[in-house]
């Protein structure tokens, strides 16, 4: 059975996760419930996920707006028709030209429907995401978590969950891996919900109370 989290579950897994583990119960009661991240399954948000690669999120939401100021809606077919110069003006890398024109001409020709993923098990969505040039495991967790909402995911690849994990469970920086992954498969099968209060712990110890930690989770969201 597919496994999801919503507005009506999502405090209750929360809940749930700060009960069997004490580093989440702090999380909560210093910082408060995390926002709930999500984003629409379209064309749009898959291109925000290229455009987080490797860069920060304040740098690839700047290049989404841009993107959306040049072509309004953000459509396979109205990237298409973009030069690499009107491309590069919105902040895209000539990789991640690529890779979004390739996701454009998937999607235009029907070798990934976004709306089919929403009835395929994880491991399934996981390989049509990385059969597509320029999208990994990382964005394959990322479209799992905030587009499809699905509940039991935890993205081995993403720096400031791993961190954050790091810190709350007091880790040395050089921890093996495996050991991360094993602290988390605690969590099952609400990992996701898990990592979500990781990241509201990692933007909440850095912000300092201004519209930055507030434009970075916006970037998270849109």
């Amino acid at each position: 059975m597919i496994q999801t989290f919503s507005t009506e579950n999502f405090h209750t897994l929360c809940d749930t996760l700060a009960a069997q583990d004490r580093a989440l119960d702090l999380i909560l009661k210093t910082h408060g419930y995390p926002p709930m991240w999500t984003r629409p399954n379209t064309f749009e948000s898959l291109v925000h996920i290229i455009l987080e690669q490797q860069v920060s999120l304040a740098s690839a939401l700047a290049a989404l707006n841009k993107l959306r100021d040049k072509i309004k809606k953000i459509t396979p077919e109205r990237l298409l028709s973009l030069t690499d110069e009107e491309l590069k003006a919105c902040y895209f890398s000539r990789q991640k030209m690529v890779y979004a024109r390739l996701l454009a001409e998937a999607i235009q020709n029907k070798t990934f429907v976004p709306k089919a993923q929403e009835k395929l098990s994880d491991s399934a969505v996981r390989t049509n995401i990385v059969a597509l040039k320029g999208l990994g495991n990382w964005s394959a967790d990322i479209y799992l978590m905030f587009v499809l909402r699905r509940a039991d995911i935890f993205p081995p690849g993403d720096l400031a969950a791993v961190n954050a994990l790091k810190q709350v469970k007091k880790l040395p920086k050089d921890v093996d891996p495996e050991k991360l992954l094993s602290i988390t498969k605690r969590w099952q099968p609400y990992r996701s919900v898990g990592t979500m209060m990781l990241w509201h712990h990692y933007l909440e110890t850095r912000k300092k109370p201004s519209a930055a930690g507030e434009k970075i989770k916006k970037a998270i969201s849109l």
